[in-house]
């Protein structure tokens, strides 16, 4: 088999020429559809179900809404498991499947059980988080304004609400758009209980009145003269002005208007999350979710472009600002890997110049580097991989060269020989190469084969090690694979076009050194062997004890450039009080490192979107880095963790 191969390629050297250029131009397309992301999403398949239940403490929120949610979305399909949170005025459970499961599918069925639910009185029903994973926050954005009045901070939240989020929703690949901080505009209707009791009414009545008055009704149609006039009556409330006109009741024949039992004024909703940044005050935080499988690196720079646009149409006054984007991370780690495997490549080819002693056979055995990553891309575009810090990161040049550096060597060797002895009757160089590939074909396929064993026991590794690893592991036999079909049928036919035309037998340089320093050793080894074998072994024991103090690592760290700081407080601490203690800490970063920090910004409480269970006691506070060559120490965070 691996002889006709070898045949074929050499009778048919054009067709495999135009069968690599091909390859090169399928690998370009896919890397450019390639799903790039800085490290595998290792979460599983999750489904969130919130409940705002403002009026329930959390022994209550746990008897009568979570438990009988848990208990609804027993027995689904897959489901591996359920945890949730009970806590004041919030319910949230967690539902996790197993790798695989159709998350739509999954969706669907919860949604239909806890459809048949009865919530206690007051309390919403149950709404599914977006469809996200716990990766899936990818963008961070400020919205605010000059002042920090109750009104600014009302009109913030409304920009976001209304003119921000609704756009970024847009977005292809957003699987939601969540708010944090401001004030949420409220009608306050504050009712004077003593004008009430004179008018002889009760709050029901202003309940009722107030919610009649705000509906639109139609009222058919009439026909004038061959046109149709629709009749429609408009009830919406835009104004302050409108409520306090509403009619409550007809006391004695006198209208009794809401203004004469009640106050109406412009107000918030009960605030339940506080944003602070850069030490100034108050902001609007607005969150951009990735949905589930989409390219993280695309998405968000369409949103970015988008918030981008979107900030050019804002009032003047207020401002947005992207705080953080995983663009720049997956941006740091292309660009690593890319001077890596750069780095590694080119350093493959010095040493093939240096121990092959030719540069052009040199450049025939290292072709075999791009085309082999090119031929990975394929196979992860088809197969859906990320191309991530891992899984490009671990290639090794060095083995995916080696059975094309057998292969020309051997080529190489023989050509020389042939020539220096004179070819045959009847035998051409054509036949002398395809004669030493043929020689070589087993050694440099089993070499390859061993190697690319090695990787199959990481194939079956399950759960957060299987997410995280697997990929590494099926790129890494891409490319060997690649390399493997390269090394029996281009490399040949390179060979057979690219040699130069006069090829000498002769030891390189180098290796003569090398063999000048090995032949005493391996002598001196043979005549002293058990010595030999002592001193091996002795080597090994000193190496397992050295190995024994080393330390251990599941994944390589990954400095993003960014940092998250938990504060934990007292029991009873209300969000104002965190938020004021988070602008001082946030003053005293800013104050002690400006050359180093760019933004700071902390979050207490809860969303809009409860995607996120906090409480009044707990903050994250973000921290992001300037890039390293404005920085005036080595290592900031060393310096915080001792401070």
């Amino acid at each position: 088999m691996l002889v006709f191969i070898i045949t074929w390629s050499l009778r048919h050297r054009w067709l495999v020429v135009a069968l690599s250029v091909a390859l090169v131009i399928g690998g370009f397309v896919a890397l450019s559809r390639l799903n790039v992301d800085a490290f595998p999403d290792t979460t599983p398949v999750q489904v969130q179900i919130n409940v705002e239940a403002g009026s329930l403490v959390a022994t209550e929120v746990e008897r009568l809404v979570t438990f009988p949610i848990e208990m609804v979305i027993g027995g689904i399909p897959n489901l591996v498991n359920v945890r949730s949170i009970s806590q004041f005025g919030l319910s949230q459970v967690t539902a996790t499947f197993e790798d695989g499961t159709d998350i739509y599918l999954v969706r669907q069925i919860i949604a239909e059980r806890i459809s048949t639910l009865q919530m206690p009185p007051g309390v919403p029903r149950p709404e599914l988080g977006p469809v996200a994973t716990g990766l899936g926050e990818v963008l961070h954005y400020h919205v605010n304004t000059r002042k920090q009045t109750e009104q600014d901070l009302i009109q913030q939240r409304i920009t976001q609400d209304w003119e921000i989020r609704p756009q970024l929703r847009t977005v292809h690949g957003a699987a939601e758009i969540n708010s944090w901080g401001g004030l949420e505009k409220q009608y306050q209707v504050r009712i004077n209980l003593s004008r009430l009791v004179q008018h002889g009414l009760s709050l029901q009545d202003i309940l009722e009145a107030v919610k009649n008055n705000n509906v639109n009704v139609g009222g058919g149609y009439v026909n004038r003269q061959g046109d149709m006039l629709l009749v429609h009556g408009i009830g919406r409330t835009v104004t302050v002005g409108q409520i306090e006109n509403m009619v409550i009741a007809t006391v004695k024949g006198v209208a009794v208007y809401v203004k004469d039992v009640a106050d109406v004024h412009i107000g918030h909703e009960i605030r339940r999350g506080i944003v602070t940044a850069d030490g100034k005050g108050e902001v609007v935080l607005g969150l951009g979710f990735m949905r589930i499988g989409e390219n993280s690196y695309a998405v968000t720079r369409r949103m970015r472009n988008q918030l981008d646009e979107i900030a050019r149409t804002l009032p003047q006054g207020t401002k947005v600002t992207a705080v953080y984007d995983r663009t720049k991370l997956v941006d740091d780690v292309i660009t690593t890997v890319r001077s890596n495997l750069c780095d590694g490549a080119l350093l493959v080819i010095v040493l093939l110049f240096v121990f092959l002693g030719n540069l052009r056979v040199g450049l025939i055995a290292a072709v075999t580097i791009p085309l082999s990553m090119l031929f990975a891309f394929l196979g992860m575009w088809s197969a859906g991989i990320a191309g991530t810090l891992l899984s490009l990161g671990a290639i090794d040049f060095g083995i995916v060269v080696d059975s094309s550096v057998v292969m020309i060597e051997n080529i190489i060797r023989r050509v020389g020989h042939a020539e220096a002895h004179g070819l045959p009757p009847g035998r051409t160089r054509l036949d002398v190469i395809r004669d030493a590939a043929c020689e070589v074909r087993i050694p440099t396929v089993f070499g390859q084969l061993i190697i690319l064993i090695v990787y199959l026991p990481i194939l079956t590794l399950e759960g957060v090690e299987g997410k995280m690893f697997r990929p590494m592991a099926f790129t890494m036999m891409l490319v060997l694979l690649g390399s493997l079909l390269l090394s029996i049928t281009l490399t040949p036919v390179l060979a057979s076009f690219f040699l130069p035309r006069k090829v000498e037998e002769t030891e390189v340089w180098f290796m003569g050194i090398c063999h000048r320093i090995y032949q005493p050793m391996l002598r001196w080894a043979l005549v002293f062997r058990w010595k030999t074998v002592l001193g091996g072994g002795a080597i090994l024991f000193i190496a397992a004890l050295m190995a024994r103090g080393f330390g251990t690592e599941f994944i390589p760290q990954l400095s993003e450039g960014a940092i998250v700081i938990g504060v934990l407080r007292v029991p009873g601490t209300s969000l104002e009080q965190s938020a004021a203690m988070n602008l001082q800490m946030e003053k005293f970063i800013l104050e002690h490192y400006p050359d180093e920090v760019e933004h700071v910004w902390s979050r207490v409480g809860e969303p809009k979107i409860n995607t996120d269970a906090g409480s009044p006691e707990s903050t994250d506070m973000y921290v992001t880095l300037k890039s390293k060559s404005s920085w005036t120490r080595s290592n900031p965070r060393k310096n915080w963790s001792n401070g």
